[in-house]
């Protein structure tokens, strides 16, 4: 919800309410993070001329998970009195998390007086820079090491103005004159290994507290280290995978969460994208999944007549066409080249139908269709969904994906050169009977084998694929494979005994041996199937049956993190019940 003030900023430089920045808060003449005005009616800022207009949030902000820029102001009082960590996972000029400086007017008495931070006790990472702030006092007195998590943290805080001392109660660390400041680590006994809440042994905090706490449990955390679980501070939220020590093997976990900044969540923000990884992302759609794209004669191309240099743009990252694919000599002969129709390669399918009646001269095959898998002919030119007419340059179709023409006919007419398109078993791709092939008075498929061509240069399907034909030269155009296939080619054979990639015969495929087989020589194969637990050897430990490369060491389970050392024969085998660290 955005909030209003009376004196608030024009509507597109208002800012969100939150208690969380996720990245970094700058607070800066050009930031536009507030408005200074010429009144005193609303919302003044401890300011005798000048009212300082901050969206109503800054006093509710708790965590920055980036840097903090203060900088170029003319307010006296930095309304950030709740913030409690700043996280650095950004820095400021690459070294600080803390950044105040140049607060004040030239030629006047207006400027930052008083930091107000009182609640901030940690930095996770990064130093501290405080400098050239005319007016301010109490800056030097604050114990910023107690702060500063990383010992090596650079930290320069200039005294600028001692005119206005702490008040005695504040043993000297102040941020204003009466706000003093709360140690939680310089204090600690020497036992703790982080924070506390008191100079005894017993009033260690968890250690996952970030920033100091109340008690010592995960839950009396003032913030997190890491991340928040519905109010317990732990090292990492509930993974998508858990680790099964029955099985061996991660399984998965019905309670786990997305992290979003240092959160553990069940589902994703608004806007955010929730991936295999467990975070919470900017939600690119058409990076994760290429959005659905009008055809020609659909939608925003409801009045286009074929695809030209004016809409080809709109194809880019599309892999699914809802209408049809047109190519006439009006938009491709003096406008489209060559390199601007690779925008089709990502296309795997097309709902209505293909009509290719004009094609980039210098380009001799269709291989920017080479992931187009189904033609789905719910819309048909004349009853025909596959049409290629009239095409002299075009040698071979290279359809390698194509395995589906879902309704209507096959029209291939008048293409002096192509080949291959007599190999191809055409009702192999048809779901109907109904459908049928008209193929005329193309290259006469004697010329296209004929003996006056050097072999490399005859235009017949590779001696690997099948006599269910093929799309163009080469074992990577084959229906399909006379022997094995590893990928989209066709092979002779697997590489079960040799090759520096092992692999296995699924049937007549060849699949790879998993990474942490080991390679055998010989005669020996290297897996006998897919999986780690498939190896014949292991290339690094074996934990169970898997052949791993380390053996587990922190892996989250059911109930606990789960370690285990590695034995002379490389096996792994749990720790002691006791051990936490391994």
């Amino acid at each position: 919800k955005v909030l209003r003030s009376p004196c608030s900023p024009p509507p597109h430089i208002l800012l969100e309410l939150n208690q969380f920045v996720v990245g970094r808060l700058k607070l800066d003449l050009w930031s536009s993070k507030f408005h200074i005005l010429p009144t005193s009616d609303h919302f003044p800022l401890r300011s005798n001329r000048f009212v300082v207009c901050f969206p109503v949030f800054p006093q509710s902000i708790r965590e920055v998970t980036g840097y903090v820029l203060v900088a170029l102001n003319q307010f006296d009082y930095l309304p950030l009195e709740n913030l409690r960590i700043i996280r650095g996972t950004k820095l400021y000029e690459g070294r600080y998390s803390l950044a105040i400086f140049l607060n004040y007017r030239r030629d006047g008495y207006y400027g930052l007086r008083q930091l107000g931070l009182r609640n901030l006790t940690e930095i996770l990472n990064g130093g501290v820079y405080v400098d050239q702030n005319k007016f301010l006092c109490h800056a030097d007195t604050i114990h910023w090491r107690d702060i500063i998590k990383n010992h090596q943290a650079e930290l320069l805080v200039v005294p600028s103005n001692n005119s206005r001392r702490c008040h005695r109660s504040c043993n000297g660390r102040c941020w204003g004159h009466q706000e003093d400041q709360s140690v939680t680590k310089t204090v600690c006994a020497e036992q703790c290994d982080g924070r506390c809440f008191g100079p005894y042994v017993s009033d260690c905090c968890h250690r996952e507290c970030a920033g100091g706490c109340s008690g010592p449990k995960d839950t009396d955390c003032f913030a997190c280290t890491n991340f928040n679980d519905s109010g317990a501070c732990v090292t990492q939220c509930p993974q998508p995978f858990v680790y099964n020590p029955t099985s061996f093997q991660l399984e998965h976990n019905p309670r786990a969460k997305y992290t979003y900044g240092a959160f553990c969540v069940k589902k994703c923000p608004p806007g955010k994208l929730s991936i295999l990884g467990g975070d919470c992302v900017l939600f690119f759609f058409s990076f994760f999944f290429p959005p659905v794209c009008d055809g020609i004669g659909t939608g925003s191309l409801q009045t286009a007549q074929t695809v030209d240099a004016s809409n080809i743009d709109k194809f880019v990252n599309c892999t699914k066409i809802n209408g049809n694919l047109i190519f006439l000599i009006t938009g491709i002969k003096g406008s489209v080249q060559c390199k601007y129709i690779g925008v089709f390669m990502c296309i795997f399918y097309t709902v209505g139908f293909l009509n290719i009646q004009s094609w980039p001269e210098n380009m001799t095959d269709l291989s920017v269709f080479s992931s187009l898998a189904t033609i789905g002919g719910r819309s048909l030119y004349s009853g025909i969904s596959l049409l290629i007419l009239k095409q002299r340059w075009i040698s071979s179709l290279q359809f390698q994906s194509l395995d589906e023409i879902s309704a209507g006919n096959v029209y291939i007419f008048n293409n002096s050169r192509l080949c291959f398109y007599n190999t191809v078993n055409w009702t192999s791709l048809f779901r109907t009977p109904s459908q049928k092939v008209l193929i005329r008075n193309n290259r006469d498929p004697s010329e296209c084998n004929g003996v006056c061509f050097a072999a490399q240069q005859r235009m017949v399907c590779d001696r690997m694929c099948s006599d269910d034909g093929c799309w163009g030269p080469g074992p990577d155009q084959c229906l399909s494979c006379r022997y094995f296939r590893r990928g989209r080619t066709c092979v002779e054979s697997c590489n079960l005994f040799d090759g520096d990639v092992r692999e296995f015969a699924n049937g007549s495929v060849c699949l790879e041996c998993d990474g942490q087989c080991e390679r055998m020589d010989g005669n020996s194969m290297t897996c006998l199937g897919q999986g780690p637990d498939q190896c014949v050897k292991c290339l690094h430990f074996k934990d169970g049956p898997n052949c791993v490369e380390k053996c587990p060491d922190g892996l989250q389970g059911a109930n606990s993190f789960i370690f285990k050392y590695a034995k002379a024969n490389n096996e792994c085998h749990p720790c002691h019940a006791n051990c936490t660290q391994g």
